[in-house]
């Protein structure tokens, strides 16, 4: 998400390195570059023009601190604006009521509101500690409800059942009834795609909406729509009294306009962003963090509470004592790492979120793919439990067997043991060192990185 418009502002910003002041003649080409950005990101208009008019306010004839080029000074002000445009701070769902607190979820077919009640409930159920119902009022859609049935079960949480034959309002009702009978404290409503320009069926969600009264109407919005997903969320806004939006698809767009638009279109906040088929590919919203990704300045933050929430905290804990005893780090270990890299988004998603990868040659990023880390994966499963534990059983005939079952090529089964001694190396240096030997390995390393698959050196 935002590749493009990344990649372009960074470019502009470097251009501005090594003046003493921003004044209107040297940002006014800037500004143009910026604002083409924008709209080739597919921002609405309206959105660009006002957004360029605060930076222009801001930046020019702005001191530039002694600590900073004019270039990080522009981006400082970019920064601050994109924050505002987007909502300035997360809004969390209002769920402080006499439970259960309804969630409506509304929007277009084909955005994604089934998985997403699935996401939202998943969330709610592990971050949030709540008991969590949902029920489809999908009466329309002949799969709609087997499938939020099947991913209810998935997620471990409650699913009231209904069918094509019945009414959207009274599903609603007898499932509010259900949930204060069995003590929940969310019921997560889903709700039959509609168009905006469909007024029977918009009649059809008002009357849910006042028969049930939610304290969350969320609207969920496909943002590789780009504009359209603004126009059509002010449409639904006009319609129903919407607390809040829900992104989707987000990895799948790299241009990213749909987030810049929708908040200052609507006046609703973005709530969550949603990427990707798997129910835990929900995130809530940080304006200030989106803009610095957007920025290239990365996303150290929500990089730090995913590996907080998704590293096996045990198998860490385990393997951390192995390595400080002396005891060799071996290919069962090696797997279960690329397996914890993989539950936070694999390689591309950690990237994304990593200070200066957007400044990387396109060469590089596609080079950086999770079907080599599961090849890895797929390499070392094809192993004994005793080559794993003890590698250097792996000769010629070996390998070749490996990569057989694999379905690999003897070389790559080479080049993973390659990766593996290095692996083992630092980690034998370390039980060595202790933390102390870990920082000199970690220092290397960094130095070492421009000669290591075409990477260029950190500055």
């Amino acid at each position: 998400m935002f590749e493009s418009l990344s990649q372009r502002l960074s470019t502009t910003v470097n251009r501005l390195r090594g003046r003493g002041r921003l004044t209107e003649e040297n940002i006014r080409e800037s500004l143009r570059e910026v604002r083409i950005a924008l709209l080739e990101a597919d921002v609405a208009l309206p959105v660009v023009q006002a957004l360029i008019q605060r930076i222009k306010v801001r930046a020019v004839g702005q001191d530039v601190m002694k600590s900073l080029s004019p270039g990080q000074a522009l981006v400082k002000v970019v920064s601050d604006e994109l924050t505002t445009v987007m909502g300035s701070v997360n809004t969390d769902l209002n769920l402080a009521q006499q439970p259960p607190a309804v969630v409506l979820l509304a929007g277009l077919q084909g955005a994604g509101k089934t998985t997403t009640v699935a996401k939202l409930a998943r969330l709610l159920t592990e971050r949030k500690k709540k008991k969590v119902m949902v029920v489809s009022c999908d009466v329309y859609r002949p799969a709609a409800i087997e499938q939020l049935r099947t991913l209810a079960e998935q997620v471990g949480v409650s699913f009231f059942p209904s069918d094509a034959g019945q009414d959207p309002v009274a599903i609603a009702r007898a499932a509010i009834a259900a949930a204060r009978r069995e003590v929940v404290d969310v019921l997560i409503v889903d709700t039959a795609g509609r168009l905006h320009v469909d007024e029977a069926m918009m009649a059809e969600i008002k009357a849910l909406h006042a028969a049930i009264t939610p304290v969350e109407t969320l609207f969920v919005v496909d943002s590789m729509t780009g504009q359209d997903a603004a126009n059509t969320a002010k449409a639904f806004s006009d319609a129903l009294p919407l607390t809040g939006v829900i992104l989707t698809k987000t990895d799948g767009d790299a241009r990213g306009g749909a987030a810049l638009s929708v908040r200052y279109v609507t006046g609703r906040p973005i709530k969550f962003l949603g990427a990707g088929e798997k129910t835990d590919a929900l995130e809530p919203f940080h304006p200030d963090r989106l803009a610095q990704r957007i920025l290239g300045m990365g996303d150290v933050l929500s990089l730090v509470e995913e590996v907080e929430r998704k590293v096996d905290q045990e198998k860490a804990q385990k393997l951390a004592q192995k390595v400080m005893k002396g005891k060799r780090f071996d290919l069962n270990d090696m797997k279960d790492q690329l397996e914890q890299m993989g539950n936070m988004g694999g390689l591309a998603g950690l990237m994304d979120k990593l200070p200066g990868m957007g400044n990387l040659p396109d060469s590089v990023k596609s080079k950086v793919n999770d079907g080599e880390m599961n090849r890895m994966i797929a390499i070392i499963c094809s192993m004994t439990k005793k080559e794993r534990r003890h590698p250097d059983l792996l000769n010629g005939s070996r390998r070749a067997r490996v990569a057989r079952g694999s379905g690999t090529q003897p070389a790559d089964v080479n080049r993973l043991l390659k990766q593996y001694m290095q692996m083992e190396k630092m980690m034998s240096k370390l039980s060595r060192g202790g933390s102390k030997g870990l920082m000199r390995q970690m220092r290397g390393a960094m130095k070492g990185m421009g000669g290591m698959g075409g990477l260029p050196p950190m500055r």
